[in-house]
């Protein structure tokens, strides 16, 4: 697993920094665009839904099995998927419900500011910094540890949460372009949100490597899975379904699920 030290990190980056994509499509997007957002975000909720329950949930219990037996095995995944929802339940608790960025608009959606409104405007947009990078944090584990497992999952995850970050880099950028008038300031501000994922890999990995074993892996794994579905069916779909009250994401997010299900089958 050392051997994927590298791409496990660049993945993570690669997936972290996309929110600096979005703040960089944030001068851009128009009201036109919903269709499309909508649709990668129901796609990526697909992905993750069906990697987890697909492909880490089973990963964690052949793991586990040899060790702890199968009745043991299972105990210990399901304990590990449901620590996992709970970790990033406390995670999304801690972040004010004004502040979450769980609905993002774009700049065809907010007026010029006027002065007395410009301050609280630059406030939502740190918040909101604060807030992704809270979010990113954890799934920065979440790319590193499946790539350092599985080199080829790793990278449909990394796509995954990647397609997830851009529409946060625009929740970031947008209120802070409106509130300065300074592109450079919001795009930047987007991108750094997007740190918290590679400082997250790092720091869980530097925690968990004196005692990384099979058990411990097919915990994280577990774990991993029910953080993934709760980023799913918490923030992406409910956020595809705003951009479009039709069958949209509903479509993306099946059409996620058979791409990812067709990638697993060519690769094995």
């Amino acid at each position: 697993m050392e051997e994927h030290l590298l791409l496990a990190f660049a993945l993570t980056t690669f997936a972290g920094l996309s929110t600096g994509i979005g703040g960089f499509l944030a001068f851009f997007a128009k009201r036109e665009n919903k269709l499309f957002l909508a649709t990668a975000l129901g796609f990526s909720a697909g992905v993750m839904i069906y990697v987890s329950f697909a492909e880490l949930l089973p990963e964690s219990l052949e793991m586990l099995e040899p060790i702890h037996g199968e009745h043991g095995a299972a105990w210990l995944m399901t304990a590990g998927f449901f620590a996992g929802i709970f970790l990033i339940g406390i995670i999304d608790r801690l972040v004010p419900e004004h502040q979450n960025p769980h609905h993002v608009r774009s700049p065809g959606e907010i007026t010029a500011a006027p002065d007395h409104a410009k301050r609280k405007l630059h406030r939502m947009g740190i918040f909101a910094a604060l807030a992704i990078a809270i979010h990113n944090f954890p799934e920065g584990m979440v790319t590193f540890f499946a790539t350092l497992h599985d080199p080829s999952l790793g990278v449909a995850i990394a796509i995954a949460l990647a397609l997830h970050n851009i529409p946060e880099g625009i929740a970031v950028a947008v209120p802070i372009y409106y509130a300065t008038g300074s592109r450079a300031k919001a795009f930047w501000f987007s991108l750094l949100s997007g740190l918290a994922e590679p400082l997250g890999a790092v720091i869980g990995y530097l925690i968990l490597r004196p005692f990384l074993s099979d058990t411990v892996f097919g915990l994280v794994f577990a774990a991993v899975a029910g953080i993934m579905v709760f980023i799913s069916i918490d923030e992406l779909f409910p956020a595809a379904k705003e951009y479009d009250q039709g069958h949209a994401p509903v479509y993306a997010l099946i059409v996620g699920m058979a791409v990812m299900a067709l990638s697993l089958l060519l690769l094995m």
